[in-house]
């Protein structure tokens, strides 16, 4: 089986509820135990070339190429949503036909066990994109994970777009995916921006690929804290105190 991989990593985040932008540094190079929350990432990705790991920059590029020189970098010009991040990476894409990781440089808690088994799902049960869900009673501000009546996936729901009865939904997407690159690009194509935010949407690609066609599967696990991302100073705390604890 051809595993062929290459690693989006988003990053280019400014980090304004962490204050970032008053210290001047990007929400990635915020410190947790004296490391970038990017370092942990990084160190917990599957082991390939780093010439394979794409790094999304935009605010504070400079700082976060400098320290993880090496890497493969793109950048986000304008902040204009998740798909449109990993539509920065797109030149980089064309032409390569496996499978690429896409995650974030902010959630640091994820181990490398959960990178590895999700990933090995993925190529194991031959999906073309698979998505990283997991069970919470936390929901507040997540997409729910909709399935149909035989738990197949069907779509990602934003918060802010549920229903009275999505909003019951206790399995949450968690911004992880394994893609079919080809599919991937295609699909990005295909990006609206029409929503309140103005933004295109990651978490809109998985269903444009289903009905297009494209086998796609759920990886449900249970995270715990390896699905905090940090976008407050409360959650930096947070993972800083679990990170201790390693």
């Amino acid at each position: 089986m051809d595993r062929k991989l290459k690693i989006v990593v988003l990053a280019a985040g400014k980090g304004t509820r962490l204050q970032s932008e008053a210290s001047d540094v990007p929400k990635v190079m915020r410190l947790a135990c004296g490391k970038p929350l990017l370092w942990y990432v990084l160190k917990a990705l599957p082991n390939i070339d780093k010439k394979d790991v794409i790094i999304v920059v935009g605010y504070g590029k400079d700082q976060v190429m400098d320290y993880f020189s090496g890497y493969e970098f793109a950048e986000q010009t304008e902040q204009l949503g998740t798909g449109h991040a990993v539509m920065a990476a797109g030149e980089q894409l064309l032409g390569f036909d496996g499978t690429v990781l896409v995650c974030y440089g902010d959630m640091p808690i994820i181990r490398n066990e959960t990178y590895e088994t999700f990933i090995n799902e993925h190529f194991e049960k031959g999906y073309d994109c698979t998505v990283l869900s997991c069970e919470t009673e936390d929901t507040k501000g997540l997409g729910r994970i909709v399935r149909d009546s035989d738990g197949a996936f069907v779509r990602v729901v934003e918060e802010r777009d549920c229903d009275n009865e999505q909003l019951k939904i206790t399995e949450i997407n968690t911004g992880v995916y394994v893609f079919n690159t080809p599919m991937l690009l295609d699909a990005l194509k295909q990006l609206k921006n029409e929503n309140d935010q103005g933004e295109y949407y990651l978490t809109d690609v998985p269903e444009i690929m289903r009905t297009g066609g494209a086998k796609v599967g759920l990886f449900k696990r249970n995270l715990g804290d390896e699905m905090i991302g940090v976008n407050t100073l409360e959650q930096l705390n947070q993972v800083e105190e679990i990170l201790s604890r390693r």
